[in-house]
């Protein structure tokens, strides 16, 4: 799975399009609200050590809050990971390369979407 698989998947649900503001960071993605502009998501592409594999090339990611309460389920799953960048306790960052389709993650952006509404 790619980014634009969960680009395509947020534009058809929330009606919602990547934003870029980072100009250092080009291919960083904020998936945002319309309304008050939190975050549900962002894109990232980072070095794979980042997250803790043993490997220098680059991956994309993608940052989730979640509930605390599902934090410990998922992070025994293959692709997730704690959270890069963003508070451990709430989010919860997902090799894109390690999922094999957007329907695998789709609850979790509803989810991620309703709890930062």
């Amino acid at each position: 799975m790619d980014r634009e698989d969960i680009f395509e998947f947020v534009i058809d649900t929330f009606d919602i399009k990547p934003d870029y503001p980072w100009e250092k960071f080009p291919d960083y993605a904020a998936l945002r609200h319309k309304e008050n502009q939190k975050w549900f998501g962002l894109i990232m592409d980072v070095t794979a050590d980042k997250i803790g594999l043993l490997e220098n090339q680059k991956i994309d990611i993608l940052n989730l809050k979640v509930r605390e309460e599902f934090m410990g389920s998922l992070r025994k799953k293959d692709g997730f990971y704690q959270a890069y960048h963003m508070d451990k306790t709430h989010w919860i960052t997902i090799n894109l390369a390690e999922i094999e389709s957007v329907k695998d993650i789709e609850e979790l952006i509803i989810d991620s979407f309703e709890l930062t509404s």
